[in-house]
């Protein structure tokens, strides 16, 4: 950094045009920044690379969190030997669409982490920042090239019960119009299920044949592949039919699975098989385990159905909000916060209360029905009372 000359008080303020004690202020600032070194930037940059995973452990981040917060941003910062606040949105974009390029989705993390970063420099040092380097703290992610899906802590905000339910009554009416119906009813059912079971798109594509159990519990259960919990991988959890997803199933394992190409009475098959084969497996003409749909597949097909025939203020519809809308409209018909958590699979029910912050609760109506609950047990155990 070059050294700031810096001339007598009289000289300055006829420079500027102020007057000799304004001078002063001038003459301060400009040695205070003259004493400011490449080296004291980079440390200044580091303390707060430090602080900021010192506030996200604070916040409750695991570790491996924790580790990979930081590590887009002394990627880029390293590449182009610049503290952050020097970036340029166009730097950025250079960066990734050239030898940064990565994978969609990795790309579309490293951007929402560098966000985040730079809303934690807004939050706290941007003043500082402005003070020390005459630099505007402005994140280089800008609405330009910033992710549709920012993969932040953002409210997920589900149809309403009555939106929902009137959704699913016009897909099911248009299904016999369409052009490939096995296909159809296939995407229809896959949404009915996401729904009513609150199972995930990527778990519900990789069920199987041989993951139903019709025995198991009162109205039968299948297994999916969780997602898992702290970075333990995926493990195998029960999601639950109940009474209407058992009809459900039954309708479609008795009279639409067997349409598709490949043996519906192999237990490997998949349960929601894709109507594409490949053209060396389909020249042999015979009976082979088929594809399973694929979870983009899946997203695509439903959100064309809910530009069709959602109603109300919620219009992008995808497979995760579907299952907000599980957990939150079983909690408002009743089912206890255990029993949502149980249902959608979570490890801790802090997770699942986030799923429920559109949830319409009256706490006057639960305490009169608790208080009558209390009235009913005095009135039933008379004998127990001391």
């Amino acid at each position: 950094m070059q050294p700031v000359t810096i001339g007598s008080e009289d000289e300055l303020a006829a420079e500027l045009g102020l007057e000799p004690g304004l001078a002063d202020v001038v003459t301060l600032r400009r040695r205070k920044a003259a004493e400011v070194s490449d080296g004291d930037e980079e440390s200044f940059f580091l303390d707060t690379l430090a602080e900021y995973r010192w506030a996200r452990d604070a916040a409750g981040l695991a570790a491996t969190t924790l580790d990979r917060l930081t590590k887009p941003v002394l990627e880029i910062c390293g590449h182009y030997g610049l503290a952050p606040w020097r970036l340029a949105p166009r730097q950025v974009d250079k960066y990734f669409a050239g030898v940064g390029k990565r994978g969609r989705s990795t790309v579309r993390q490293k951007m929402n982490l560098i966000d985040c970063y730079f809303a934690f420099l807004e939050q706290r040092y941007a003043g500082e920042i402005a003070r020390r380097y005459g630099v505007a703290v402005e994140s280089p992610v800008d609405p330009f090239n910033r992710p549709r899906h920012r993969g932040d802590f953002g409210l997920r905000i589900p149809p309403s019960q009555r939106a929902t339910r009137e959704f699913f009554t016009r897909w099911r009416e248009s299904l016999d119009q369409a052009r490939k119906p096995a296909v159809a009813r296939r995407d229809y059912m896959m949404g009915e299920l996401t729904y009513l079971s609150g199972v995930r798109a990527a778990e519900l594509c990789g069920v199987r044949i041989g993951d139903l159990h019709w025995e198991s519990g009162q109205w039968g259960r299948f297994l999916v592949s969780g997602k898992g919990a702290r970075g333990s991988g995926p493990r195998p959890r029960e999601a639950y039919m109940f009474e209407e997803r058992r009809a459900l199933l039954w309708w479609w394992i008795e009279d639409i699975r067997g349409g598709f190409c490949d043996d519906p009475d192999d237990p490997n098959a998949p349960l929601f098989p894709s109507e594409r084969i490949p053209k060396a497996v389909s020249a042999l003409n015979v009976a082979t385990p088929g594809m399973t749909v694929t979870p983009s597949t899946f997203r695509r097909s439903l959100k064309i159905a809910g530009q069709r025939f959602l109603t109300g203020p919620v219009q992008h519809l995808h497979p995760h909000l579907l299952r907000h809308a599980a957990a939150t409209h079983n909690y408002e018909r009743g089912m206890s916060l255990w029993e949502v958590q149980k249902m959608l699979g979570h490890d801790r029910p802090t997770t699942t209360v986030s799923y429920l912050a559109t949830a319409h609760a009256d706490p006057e109506k639960a305490s009169l029905a608790a208080a009558g609950r209390a009235v009913q047990r005095l009135e039933m155990d008379k004998g127990n009372l001391r």
